[in-house]
């Protein structure tokens, strides 16, 4: 999966010499947390997001009064507040490396870019739907979870086993284990009973930790 299947296309944006108040409207208007900053020539020159807006406006201890609040906000810019060194990623990265990117630099998202050209953006809330996907939250069926050892053949195994029962495997996700040598296997299987799976896998010498119906 690659970030263009899950971004949001056509992000909404300003230009460099929008007002902060401005910029504060549009976010509260469209529900957003960022805000992608364009140039006079229509090119990514940075990024805002709401707290930068919050941490650019007049404390509420201030003594000034509400009209002449209102005329510094008006005069604050975008260019003045924007993080110009913007992370950026391509529209054909994949979705993890994506997610690694912004775990790793503690950001919630970030503008898509085709070329020099910004085409979407993609955030946590993007991710955290994936993430749904990959393990079948809206789906429903029984969930296993299996203790497994990180060896060659073991899904291989596994799938097979529940091919047999007739079983449909709805969604799968593989994680790590407590040691460098275990991996956990959460699966979300159709058309098996509990009863049914539990002695096939146990059988496979499989330690299961948890399977429900959801």
């Amino acid at each position: 999966m690659l970030v263009k299947e899950r971004m949001t296309h056509n992000p909404i944006t300003v230009r460099e010499d929008t007002s902060l108040d401005e910029a504060m409207r549009i976010m509260k208007r469209e529900k957003i947390r960022r805000l992608p900053i364009l140039d006079a020539a229509g090119k990514l020159a940075g990024i805002v997001s709401n707290q930068d807006l919050l941490a650019a406006s007049p404390s509420q201890a201030t003594t000034l009064s509400k009209y002449e609040v209102g005329y510094l906000i008006s005069k604050i810019t975008m260019q003045e507040i924007m993080t110009s060194d913007v992370i950026t990623v391509q529209e054909d990265t994949p979705v993890e490396e994506a997610a690694r990117i912004m775990a790793d630099n503690k950001i919630g998202g970030v503008p898509v870019m085709r070329g020099d050209t910004l085409v979407g953006i993609i955030t946590e809330t993007d991710l955290f739907k994936v993430f749904l996907e990959v393990l079948g939250a809206r789906e429903q069926g029984l969930r296993v979870t299996i203790r497994t050892c990180d060896c060659k053949g073991v899904l291989a195994e596994l799938t097979g086993a529940i091919t047999r029962l007739d079983g449909n495997i709805v969604s799968l996700g593989t994680f790590l284990g407590d040691d460098p040598t275990t991996r956990l296997i959460t699966i979300k299987i159709q058309g098996i009973q509990r009863e049914a799976l539990l002695p096939v896998i146990e059988s496979l010498g499989e330690e299961v930790i948890d399977i429900r119906e959801t």
